[in-house]
Protein backbone atom coordinates (compact mmCIF):
# COMPACT_ATOMS: atom_id res chain seq x y z
CA UNK A 1 0.00 0.00 0.00
CA UNK A 2 1.46 3.35 -1.06
CA UNK A 3 1.15 6.21 1.41
CA UNK A 4 2.55 9.73 1.51
CA UNK A 5 3.58 11.31 4.81
CA UNK A 6 3.04 15.04 4.33
CA UNK A 7 3.70 18.25 6.21
CA UNK A 8 3.49 21.97 5.42
CA UNK A 9 4.81 25.19 6.86
CA UNK A 10 2.77 28.36 6.43
CA UNK A 11 2.67 32.09 7.08
CA UNK A 12 -0.08 31.69 9.68
CA UNK A 13 -2.99 29.65 10.93
CA UNK A 14 -5.87 30.48 8.61
CA UNK A 15 -5.83 30.11 4.81
CA UNK A 16 -9.17 31.94 4.61
CA UNK A 17 -7.44 34.99 6.10
CA UNK A 18 -4.93 35.00 3.26
CA UNK A 19 -2.13 33.01 4.88
CA UNK A 20 -0.03 30.94 2.48
CA UNK A 21 1.98 27.72 2.23
CA UNK A 22 5.74 28.33 2.25
CA UNK A 23 7.05 24.76 2.45
CA UNK A 24 5.84 21.27 1.60
CA UNK A 25 7.64 18.05 2.52
CA UNK A 26 6.53 14.54 1.53
CA UNK A 27 7.93 11.06 2.21
CA UNK A 28 6.79 7.99 0.26
CA UNK A 29 5.96 4.80 2.17
CA UNK A 30 5.13 1.30 0.99
CA UNK A 31 3.55 -0.80 3.74
CA UNK A 32 4.69 1.81 6.30
CA UNK A 33 8.33 1.52 5.17
CA UNK A 34 10.06 4.58 3.66
CA UNK A 35 11.20 4.00 0.06
CA UNK A 36 13.69 6.87 0.00
CA UNK A 37 11.57 8.89 -2.45
CA UNK A 38 10.48 12.37 -1.37
CA UNK A 39 9.16 15.70 -2.56
CA UNK A 40 10.34 18.94 -0.97
CA UNK A 41 9.81 22.55 -1.97
CA UNK A 42 9.91 26.08 -0.57
CA UNK A 43 7.51 28.68 -1.98
CA UNK A 44 7.45 32.45 -2.23
CA UNK A 45 4.21 33.34 -0.41
CA UNK A 46 3.90 36.75 -2.10
CA UNK A 47 3.46 38.35 1.32
CA UNK A 48 5.62 39.35 4.26
CA UNK A 49 6.31 36.68 6.85
CA UNK A 50 4.63 37.43 10.20
CA UNK A 51 7.03 37.36 13.14
CA UNK A 52 5.07 34.63 14.92
CA UNK A 53 5.23 32.27 11.96
CA UNK A 54 8.93 32.97 11.43
CA UNK A 55 9.58 32.07 15.04
CA UNK A 56 8.02 28.64 14.43
CA UNK A 57 9.86 27.61 11.25
CA UNK A 58 12.64 30.15 10.80
CA UNK A 59 11.82 30.94 7.16
CA UNK A 60 12.52 34.60 6.41
CA UNK A 61 11.39 36.96 3.67
CA UNK A 62 14.96 37.07 2.36
CA UNK A 63 15.21 33.26 2.15
CA UNK A 64 11.88 32.87 0.36
CA UNK A 65 12.29 35.82 -2.01
CA UNK A 66 13.83 33.77 -4.86
CA UNK A 67 11.78 30.63 -4.30
CA UNK A 68 9.17 29.55 -6.89
CA UNK A 69 5.48 30.27 -6.57
CA UNK A 70 3.21 27.37 -5.61
CA UNK A 71 1.80 27.40 -9.15
CA UNK A 72 5.24 26.64 -10.59
CA UNK A 73 5.59 23.30 -8.80
CA UNK A 74 1.99 22.28 -8.20
CA UNK A 75 1.94 19.70 -11.01
CA UNK A 76 5.11 18.08 -9.67
CA UNK A 77 3.59 17.95 -6.21
CA UNK A 78 0.32 16.43 -7.43
CA UNK A 79 2.16 13.87 -9.56
CA UNK A 80 4.20 12.80 -6.54
CA UNK A 81 1.28 12.23 -4.20
CA UNK A 82 -0.93 10.71 -6.93
CA UNK A 83 -3.89 8.91 -5.41
CA UNK A 84 -1.94 7.63 -2.39
CA UNK A 85 -3.37 7.76 1.09
CA UNK A 86 -1.95 10.76 2.97
CA UNK A 87 -0.54 10.56 6.51
CA UNK A 88 -0.66 13.96 8.20
CA UNK A 89 -0.30 15.23 11.76
CA UNK A 90 -3.37 17.44 12.37
CA UNK A 91 -4.60 16.75 8.85
CA UNK A 92 -7.33 19.38 8.63
CA UNK A 93 -4.76 22.15 8.99
CA UNK A 94 -2.49 21.02 6.14
CA UNK A 95 -5.31 19.91 3.84
CA UNK A 96 -7.10 23.21 4.35
CA UNK A 97 -3.99 25.16 3.33
CA UNK A 98 -3.22 22.91 0.35
CA UNK A 99 -6.79 23.12 -0.93
CA UNK A 100 -6.65 26.92 -0.68
CA UNK A 101 -3.45 26.96 -2.73
CA UNK A 102 -4.91 24.55 -5.30
CA UNK A 103 -8.02 26.72 -5.68
CA UNK A 104 -5.83 29.78 -6.28
CA UNK A 105 -4.21 28.10 -9.28
CA UNK A 106 -7.41 26.58 -10.66
CA UNK A 107 -6.77 22.99 -9.55
CA UNK A 108 -9.23 20.58 -7.95
CA UNK A 109 -9.19 20.09 -4.21
CA UNK A 110 -7.40 17.05 -2.82
CA UNK A 111 -9.53 13.90 -3.00
CA UNK A 112 -6.98 11.57 -1.36
CA UNK A 113 -7.97 9.47 1.61
CA UNK A 114 -5.97 10.46 4.66
CA UNK A 115 -4.97 9.39 8.15
CA UNK A 116 -4.67 11.96 10.92
CA UNK A 117 -1.91 10.82 13.28
CA UNK A 118 -3.08 13.25 15.98
CA UNK A 119 -6.38 11.34 16.12
CA UNK A 120 -4.49 8.04 16.11
CA UNK A 121 -2.34 9.15 19.04
CA UNK A 122 -5.30 10.45 21.05
CA UNK A 123 -7.16 7.17 20.60
CA UNK A 124 -4.12 5.15 21.61
CA UNK A 125 -3.00 7.40 24.47
CA UNK A 126 -6.10 9.25 25.72
CA UNK A 127 -5.35 12.30 27.82
CA UNK A 128 -1.69 12.35 26.82
CA UNK A 129 0.15 14.97 24.74
CA UNK A 130 -0.15 14.22 21.03
CA UNK A 131 2.21 16.74 19.45
CA UNK A 132 5.10 15.46 17.34
CA UNK A 133 7.81 16.16 19.92
CA UNK A 134 5.86 14.34 22.64
CA UNK A 135 5.33 11.31 20.41
CA UNK A 136 9.00 11.22 19.42
CA UNK A 137 9.86 11.23 23.12
CA UNK A 138 7.34 8.47 23.85
CA UNK A 139 8.70 6.21 21.12
CA UNK A 140 12.39 7.01 21.61
CA UNK A 141 12.75 8.68 18.20
CA UNK A 142 15.69 11.08 17.90
CA UNK A 143 14.34 14.56 17.14
CA UNK A 144 17.39 16.49 18.34
CA UNK A 145 17.74 18.17 14.92
CA UNK A 146 14.26 19.67 15.24
CA UNK A 147 15.20 23.09 16.62
CA UNK A 148 12.58 24.65 14.30
CA UNK A 149 9.64 23.18 12.43
CA UNK A 150 10.55 22.02 8.93
CA UNK A 151 8.20 20.25 6.53
CA UNK A 152 10.62 17.59 5.27
CA UNK A 153 12.23 16.85 8.65
CA UNK A 154 8.82 16.72 10.32
CA UNK A 155 7.60 14.30 7.64
CA UNK A 156 10.59 12.05 8.27
CA UNK A 157 9.91 12.06 12.01
CA UNK A 158 6.20 11.54 11.45
CA UNK A 159 6.91 8.51 9.25
CA UNK A 160 8.66 6.89 12.24
CA UNK A 161 5.89 7.92 14.63
CA UNK A 162 3.26 6.54 12.25
CA UNK A 163 5.09 3.22 12.11
CA UNK A 164 4.99 3.03 15.90
CA UNK A 165 1.35 4.11 16.14
CA UNK A 166 0.32 1.48 13.60
CA UNK A 167 2.26 -1.26 15.41
CA UNK A 168 4.68 -1.68 12.52
CA UNK A 169 7.72 -2.54 14.60
CA UNK A 170 5.82 -5.38 16.25
CA UNK A 171 4.66 -7.00 13.03
CA UNK A 172 7.92 -8.90 12.52
CA UNK A 173 9.02 -8.84 16.18
CA UNK A 174 11.96 -6.65 15.24
CA UNK A 175 13.57 -9.40 13.15
CA UNK A 176 15.44 -8.81 9.94
CA UNK A 177 13.11 -9.19 6.92
CA UNK A 178 14.67 -12.45 5.73
CA UNK A 179 14.33 -13.92 9.22
CA UNK A 180 10.85 -12.59 9.84
CA UNK A 181 9.60 -14.07 6.57
CA UNK A 182 10.51 -17.55 7.73
CA UNK A 183 9.77 -17.06 11.42
CA UNK A 184 7.36 -19.96 11.47
CA UNK A 185 10.24 -22.25 10.65
CA UNK A 186 12.62 -21.06 13.36
CA UNK A 187 14.51 -23.94 14.97
CA UNK A 188 15.88 -24.27 18.50
CA UNK A 189 19.63 -23.84 18.86
CA UNK A 190 21.50 -27.12 18.82
CA UNK A 191 23.08 -26.64 22.24
CA UNK A 192 19.75 -26.10 24.04
CA UNK A 193 18.48 -29.32 25.66
CA UNK A 194 15.06 -30.25 24.36
CA UNK A 195 12.71 -32.66 26.16
CA UNK A 196 11.26 -35.36 23.90
CA UNK A 197 7.71 -34.64 22.74
CA UNK A 198 4.86 -36.08 24.76
CA UNK A 199 3.90 -38.79 25.43
CA UNK A 200 7.13 -39.92 27.06
CA UNK A 201 7.81 -42.38 29.91
CA UNK A 202 8.64 -40.91 33.31
CA UNK A 203 12.00 -41.88 34.77
CA UNK A 204 12.34 -43.75 38.10
CA UNK A 205 13.60 -40.51 39.65
CA UNK A 206 10.55 -38.60 38.44
CA UNK A 207 8.17 -41.30 39.74
CA UNK A 208 9.82 -41.25 43.17
CA UNK A 209 9.62 -37.44 43.35
CA UNK A 210 5.96 -37.58 42.37
CA UNK A 211 5.18 -40.16 45.08
CA UNK A 212 6.94 -38.06 47.70
CA UNK A 213 4.95 -35.01 46.62
CA UNK A 214 1.64 -36.93 46.94
CA UNK A 215 2.41 -37.75 50.56
CA UNK A 216 2.31 -34.01 51.33
CA UNK A 217 -1.18 -33.57 49.90
CA UNK A 218 -4.51 -34.24 51.61
CA UNK A 219 -6.67 -36.63 49.62
CA UNK A 220 -4.79 -36.12 46.32
CA UNK A 221 -6.72 -36.61 43.12
CA UNK A 222 -3.92 -38.67 41.60
CA UNK A 223 -4.42 -41.51 44.11
CA UNK A 224 -8.14 -41.65 43.32
CA UNK A 225 -7.51 -42.01 39.60
CA UNK A 226 -4.88 -44.63 40.22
Amino acid sequence: MREIVLDTETTGLDPQAGHRVVEVGCIELFDTVATGKSFHAYFNPEMLMPAGAQEVHGLTDEFLADKPLFAERVDEFLAFIGDAQLVIHNAQFDIGFLNAELERVGKSRLANAYIDTVSMARRKFPGQRANLDALCERFGIDNSNRTKHGALLDSELLAEVYLELSGGRQRDLGLAPEVAASAVGLSVAADVPVRPPRPHAATELELAAHAEFLQKLKDPLWLKTE
